[in-house]
């Protein structure tokens, strides 16, 4: 293959060989030609073959046909090269809620053989530093409504050369230069392996790690759980909550659709509240959302029967099976849960409709397999607790971290799930392998969160833990030891809760507190968090 990325930076940081995953290509649907644009597949490929005028993206106010997103797409990507110096292998950080203008920026970024590396809209400047740093991110788009953090952690990062804001009226906006650039547009002739997507995972660390994906895995995710388990068809409306910044919400809300032609609603807000009103609107078929949105929406299963909705997809945190249960006799759809990573890209454990059942994630999906293994690595039995690894034509890639070595053990990708698998191969989420805490969703470190609090002066030392929680999955609670003088009542509590949303992102604030005198520490210093779970 023959890459097309002349900034070396991604391909010159892959993980060696023998550190990655073994590769699974067995499917046909998985033979890809040596030289290929993710983008040229997704998008100019429809307009080439006369779909141009089809539905493409919805958002309030706002109706592209795919001949609309290629225009747009196109002249961004023109801005890029000409305007803003971009050569292929540059990383550009992309930041916005899910819009129809961030989708543009992430095809146009593809097409001139760019890095993509979308972030959450929830970052805070602390946290976008890390994201810049460690990609080594030289340009920018970002929504002029996120600015101000976006401006914050660009003044503490060199690589940071170039950023443009969208959504902004000025001469200097995109949408100015965008209206000077040309609505075509050659896209790059990129490798099939050639890196497009740098997707950040937050470690148990704290410490961001960035997932290396290429535009032969972006294709390779479209064609295996989609076309196996989801089975859309073109007349699909797809809608959700996930950001497009989550490779759940990428191929979900952009990828899955785009691939067969179908449309998609990008929504701002995606609470329950917005995506009801958003499924009633634009007539969306298909929703993905995670399991808290499913509880909280079965409360309006009537108006859902009277909806267009015939497919939904839970993913994000485990799906109980009383979840499920409520949502099928709400709604009469059954839901289909799915297991991804954002080192494997997306969805590698589900089902299809049919094949559901209560407490189980699935079966693995068609290009993939796994097993349940103990701590040495050797295969456990049918019905033991072990941890989940996996193979298939994604994997692992880890940027320069020395952490690939913990993920991947001889050529399998350990996800840091603990699972058991059944006599018919099925397989039941248990808990996670590490600390990290999922909440409606949302993976979450409690390092982070520590951090955050430590930087508080009332706060002498302090640990964090997930507890369970019928709504959310996990909360996450924070044990805090106060400086002396200083009184552990509600108002502190309240106090210390909104420092953690103004320091880091808003949805790893402690929703549980507890003041205590000491934490519980071995001989040596460690911290027992076994004990802060069973006090908790």
């Amino acid at each position: 293959m023959s890459s097309a990325l002349q900034d070396t930076f991604a391909r010159d940081r892959l993980p060696p060989a023998d550190q990655q995953p073994q590769f699974l290509f067995d499917l046909p649907e998985l033979r890809f030609p040596a030289q290929l644009n993710c983008a040229t597949e997704l998008l100019d490929r429809h307009v080439r073959e006369g779909r141009g005028e089809r539905l493409c993206i919805q958002a309030p106010g706002v109706r592209w046909t795919y001949a609309d997103l290629l225009d747009r797409a196109n002249r961004i990507a023109n801005v890029l090269v000409h305007d803003m110096g971009l050569v292929p292998g540059n990383r550009v950080l992309l930041r916005a809620p899910n819009n129809p203008m961030l989708a543009a920026c992430w095809f146009a970024v593809v097409k001139a053989g760019g890095i993509a590396v979308a972030t959450m809209p929830l970052l805070r400047a602390k946290e976008l530093k890390a994201v810049i740093e460690i990609g080594q991110v030289s340009h920018a788009l970002c929504d002029a409504a996120l600015a101000e953090e976006m401006a914050l952690a660009a003044q503490h990062c060199g690589t940071l050369r170039q950023v443009r804001h969208f959504g902004h009226p000025g001469p200097d906006g995109l949408e100015a230069l965008m209206k000077r650039a040309s609505p075509e547009f050659h896209n790059v002739d990129t490798a099939a392996d050639d890196t497009c997507i740098l997707g950040f995972t937050s470690g148990t660390t704290g410490v961001p790690k960035a997932t290396m994906h290429f535009h032969r895995d972006v294709m390779t995710i479209c064609a295996c759980w989609p076309r196996h388990v989801l089975r859309p068809t073109a007349d699909d409306i797809f809608i959700g909550s996930p950001p497009l910044a989550f490779t759940f919400g990428l191929g979900g809300l952009l990828l899955f659709p785009l691939a067969v032609g179908a449309s998609t609603v990008l929504l701002e807000k995606a609470g329950p509240p917005q995506l009801l009103e958003g499924i009633q609107t634009f007539g969306a078929t298909i929703v993905f959302t995670a399991p808290t949105s499913y509880r909280t929406l079965s409360a309006r299963g009537l108006d859902l029967r009277r909806s267009a909705l015939r497919k939904c997809v839970s993913a994000g945190e485990a799906l109980s099976a009383s979840t499920r249960a409520l949502w099928k006799e709400a709604t009469g759809i059954e839901l289909i849960d799915g297991i991804g990573a954002t080192e494997m890209l997306h969805i590698f454990i589900s089902h299809d409709e049919a094949h559901a059942r209560p407490g189980a994630t699935g079966t693995p999906v068609p290009g993939y397999r796994a097993k349940i293994v103990d701590e040495a690595g050797r295969d456990v039995p049918p019905g033991t607790v072990g941890r989940l690894a996996v193979q298939g034509p994604t994997g692992c890639r880890y940027l320069a971290d020395p952490r690939q070595k913990q993920y991947v053990q001889d050529g399998w990708n350990l996800t840091g799930d603990a699972y058991l698998m059944d006599e018919d191969g099925y397989f039941f989420y248990q808990s996670r392998t590490d600390d990290m805490i999922i909440s409606s969703g949302y993976n979450i470190a409690a390092p982070d969160v520590e951090e955050a609090l430590m930087q508080h002066p009332a706060v002498a030392e302090c640990a964090v833990i997930g507890v369970p929680d019928l709504e959310r999955g996990q909360l996450v609670k924070a044990f805090v030891v106060l400086r002396q003088g200083q009184t552990g009542d509600d108002a502190m509590k309240k106090t210390l809760q909104d420092f953690v949303k103004a320091t880091i992102a808003p949805y790893k604030y402690p929703r549980a507190m507890a003041f205590v005198d000491k934490l519980p520490r071995t001989q040596t210093g460690k911290l027992q968090r076994f004990k802060l779970h069973e006090s908790a």
